[in-house]
């Protein structure tokens, strides 16, 4: 278990880092093809269909969400820096399904001279893949998401 546990938390540094770094389509080659991208609006909501969300993107939903980033003109002259943690790594695994991974995350963001602080978890559902994962569901629970929220012009 010890090794499988470095190999996922090393996976979410990494795609930590890709978010950091604005590496959009490197991001996107984690995700299965029809994997869902999930940040609810308010507390744990346990059905995307009967609540507000943030972002609800499934396959080509998040494939349109990073190229219309991609395209964005402010952000290709001074996209916001970013810099996150990831910390209380959990995995629960399966024997025949996803790995479920919660983990914590705080994420600063500089823009404009201006620094904001973000933090959360995150629940990965990961299916191995050869020597590495991909990632087939991944649900964002800001702490703040019952609060509004400015646009969000990166990746949470």
């Amino acid at each position: 278990m010890d090794q499988l546990a470095d190999k996922i938390a090393q996976f979410l540094y990494y795609e930590a880092r890709l978010m950091d770094a604005h590496r959009y389509d490197d991001w996107l080659a984690l995700w299965e093809d029809d994997a869902t991208y999930w940040v609810p609006c308010g507390d744990d909501e346990s059905d995307p269909a009967r609540s507000v969300s943030v972002i609800f993107d499934r396959g080509r939903q998040l494939r349109n969400r990073i190229q219309r980033l991609k395209e964005t003109l402010w952000l290709k002259e001074r996209a916001p820096r970013l810099k996150r943690l990831v910390s209380n790594i959990e995995i629960e695994p399966a024997a025949d399904g996803p790995i479920v991974v919660r983990s914590s995350f705080i994420l600063v963001e500089l823009h404009r001279h201006r620094q904001i602080l973000w933090a959360g978890e995150s629940t990965h559902h990961l299916a191995a893949d050869g020597g590495g994962f991909r990632i087939r569901f991944k649900k964002v629970l800001l702490l703040n998401s019952d609060e509004p929220l400015p646009n969000l012009m990166f990746l949470i």
